[in-house]
C-alpha cells in the first residue's frame, strides 16, 4: 500500500518522464519530417534529369528545323525515349513529385510530338522529289505543331519543377512550424511542471520557513500543512515532533530558573522571616515576665502584635509556596498592587542596603495574568536592577494605563513613551508597568542581545543568562510586549505592556 501514496519523488519523476515522452515525440516527428523533405530533395533529380533531357531535344529540334539535317533525327527520337523512360521508371519515383495528370499529360505531348516529328521527317524525305505546294503548306503547318507540342512539354516541365521546388518550400516550414510548436508545448509542460512542483514543494517550504521565522521570533507554534506527500508529511511531523519537544523543554527551563530561582531567594525570605519571628518572641517574652502583674490593655497589645507579626510571618510563607507551586498556565484577573507587594516580600531580602524600592501602582489596577509567572517576571527584573546598583540606588516601579485611542492617559506617560518609541506596540488597551534602576546601565551593542537565551554580561558563574530570555518568553505567552531603554551611568528601564 505504501507504493500507492503519493511522493514528490514520484511526481517529480512522473514529471520527467512525460518531459522525455514530449523530446522522444518531437524528435521522432522531427526526424520525420526531415526524412520527408530528404526524400522530396532525392526525388527532385527525376525531375531535373527531365528538364535536362527536354533541354537537349529542344536544342536538337532547333537545329533539325532550322537546318533540315537528317543526321539529328535519330538524336531528337532518342531524348523522346529517354524522357518517356523518366516518366515511366518507378525507381525515380517521378509521380512522388508530379501529379497523376501532369505525367499523363507529359506522356500525351511526348506522343504528339513523335507523331508530328515523324510527319515532318516523311515530309523531308519525300523533298527528294518533288513537293507539290499543298505538301509545302502542309509541313509548314507540322513544324508549327511540333514546335508548339515542345513548348508545351517546356512549360509543362517547368511547371512541375516550380511546383517541386513549392512542394520542398512547403516541406521545410512545415518542419520549422513542427518544431516551434513543439518547442512551445515543450516550455509550456515545463511552465506548467514548474508551477505544480512549485505549489507541491515550495509552497510547503515556504510555510515552514515562515513558521521557522516566528519561532525565531518567541511564538512557539506548530505547521498545518495540507500536504499528502510523504516527504512533506514526514517533515512536517518531525518538525512539529521538534517543536512540541521544544515546547517541553521551555517549559521545564522556565521551572528550573524558577527553582533556581527560589533556592536564591530562600536566604532573603529567611531573613524577612526573621523580622516578625523576632518581634513574635520578643512579645512573648515580655508577656512572660509580666505574667499576671500586666494589665489586660497591656497584654492586648503585645497579642495583637503576636498576631500582626504572625500574619505577617504566614504571608511570606504563602508568598513563597505560591511561587514555588507548579501548575498549569491559567490566566486570571490580579490586583498588579497585590502580586508586586508579594513578588517585593520574596526578592527584598536579596537587594543590597542601599538600595530602595518605590512602587507607584493605583489603587484598583488590575491585570489578566498567570501569577507564577508574572511573580517571576518582576522577580528576574527587580534582581538584576539591585546587581545593577553600586552603593546606593533606587529601583522604581510604576503603572499606568494605556488607551489605544489616545494614547496615553496623561503627559507624564507621554514623556515615558517617548523612549520606548517603536519598540514596544499593541493595538489595544494595555496596562504598562515600568521598572526603573538607578543603576550602571547596558552597554548600547549589548540592548540587542539582552533577551537572547544565555546571554550574560555577569561573571562566569554567577548568571545563567536565562532571566531576561524568560521574562520576554512569559511577557509573549501573556500576548503582551517587552522593551528596554539604557545608557551607561543613567540606569535602565524595562517597559511591560499586557492587554487590558
Amino acid at each position: 500500500m505504501s507504493l500507492m501514496k503519493p511522493s514528490i519523488r514520484r511526481k517529480i519523476a512522473f514529471g520527467y518522464l512525460t518531459i522525455i515522452l514530449m523530446v522522444m515525440g518531437v524528435s521522432v516527428v522531427t526526424l520525420a519530417e526531415m526524412e520527408y523533405v530528404k526524400q522530396k530533395m532525392l526525388f527532385g533529380g527525376a525531375v531535373h534529369a527531365f528538364l535536362d533531357t527536354i533541354n537537349e531535344l529542344k536544342r536538337f529540334e532547333k537545329n533539325y528545323l532550322l537546318y533540315e539535317r537528317r543526321a539529328d533525327y535519330p538524336e531528337i527520337v532518342r531524348y523522346i525515349d529517354q524522357a518517356d523512360d523518366l516518366l515511366g521508371i518507378k525507381s525515380n519515383r517521378f509521380d512522388a513529385i508530379a501529379s497523376f495528370d501532369q505525367i499523363n499529360n507529359l506522356q500525351s505531348l511526348l506522343h504528339q510530338y513523335r507523331d508530328f516529328l515523324a510527319q515532318f521527317t516523311s515530309l523531308l524525305d519525300r523533298r527528294m522529289s518533288l513537293m507539290s505546294p499543298a505538301d509545302e503548306a502542309r509541313k509548314g503547318m507540322i513544324e508549327f505543331r511540333l514546335r508548339t507540342v515542345g513548348d508545351a512539354i517546356v512549360a509543362a516541365a517547368l511547371n512541375i519543377e516550380r511546383d517541386y521546388r513549392h512542394s520542398i518550400i512547403e516541406a521545410s516550414n512545415e518542419t520549422r512550424r513542427v518544431l516551434l510548436y513543439s518547442i512551445a508545448a515543450l516550455i509550456l509542460v515545463a511552465i506548467i511542471a514548474g508551477r505544480v512542483l512549485s505549489r507541491i514543494v515550495l509552497k510547503p517550504l515556504r510555510r515552514i520557513e515562515t513558521t521557522m521565522d516566528e519561532i525565531a521570533g518567541g511564538q512557539i507554534v506548530t505547521i498545518g500543512i495540507d500536504s499528502r506527500d510523504q516527504e512533506i508529511v514526514s517533515l512536517v511531523q518531525a518538525f512539529n515532533r521538534m517543536i512540541r519537544e521544544l515546547e517541553l523543554r521551555q517549559r521545564h527551563l522556565i521551572q528550573s530558573e524558577k527553582l533556581s530561582s527560589l533556592g536564591t531567594l530562600l536566604s532573603g525570605v529567611a531573613h524577612e522571616l526573621n523580622n516578625p519571628l523576632w518581634n513574635i518572641s520578643s512579645s512573648n517574652q515580655i508577656l512572660m515576665e509580666k505574667g499576671e502583674d500586666g494589665t489586660p490593655e497591656f497584654r492586648k497589645i503585645h497579642l495583637a502584635q503576636i498576631e500582626e507579626q504572625t500574619d505577617r510571618a504566614r504571608n511570606i510563607v504563602q508568598s513563597l509556596l505560591e511561587f514555588s507551586r507548579s501548575g498549569d498556565f491559567k490566566k486570571q484577573a490580579l490586583p498588579l498592587g497585590n502580586v508586586i507587594e508579594d513578588t517585593l516580600r520574596l526578592v527584598r531580602g536579596q537587594l543590597p542596603p542601599g538600595v530602595t524600592v518605590q512602587v507607584d501602582v493605583p489603587a484598583g489596577l488590575s491585570i489578566t495574568a498567570d501569577k507564577q509567572r508574572i511573580q517571576q517576571v518582576f522577580i528576574n527584573l527587580v534582581k538584576n536592577a539591585g546587581q545593577a546598583i553600586v552603593g546606593e540606588g533606587v529601583i522604581s516601579i510604576k503603572a499606568w494605563k494605556h488607551r489605544a485611542i489616545d494614547k496615553t492617559e496623561d503627559n507624564t506617560a507621554i514623556v515615558n513613551y517617548l523612549k520606548y518609541r517603536g519598540k514596544c506596540t499593541l493595538e489595544v488597551d494595555t496596562v504598562d508597568i515600568e521598572v526603573h534602576d538607578t543603576g550602571q546601565g547596558i552597554p548600547h551593542e549589548d540592548l540587542s542581545k539582552i533577551f537572547d537565551p544565555f546571554f550574560t554580561t555577569k561573571d562566569v558563574g554567577k548568571g545563567s543568562g536565562l532571566g531576561l530570555y524568560i521574562v520576554h518568553e512569559i511577557i509573549e505567552e501573556h500576548d503582551g510586549c517587552i522593551a528596554v531603554d539604557s545608557s551607561p551611568d543613567r540606569g535602565t528601564s524595562f517597559l511591560l505592556r499586557l492587554p487590558a
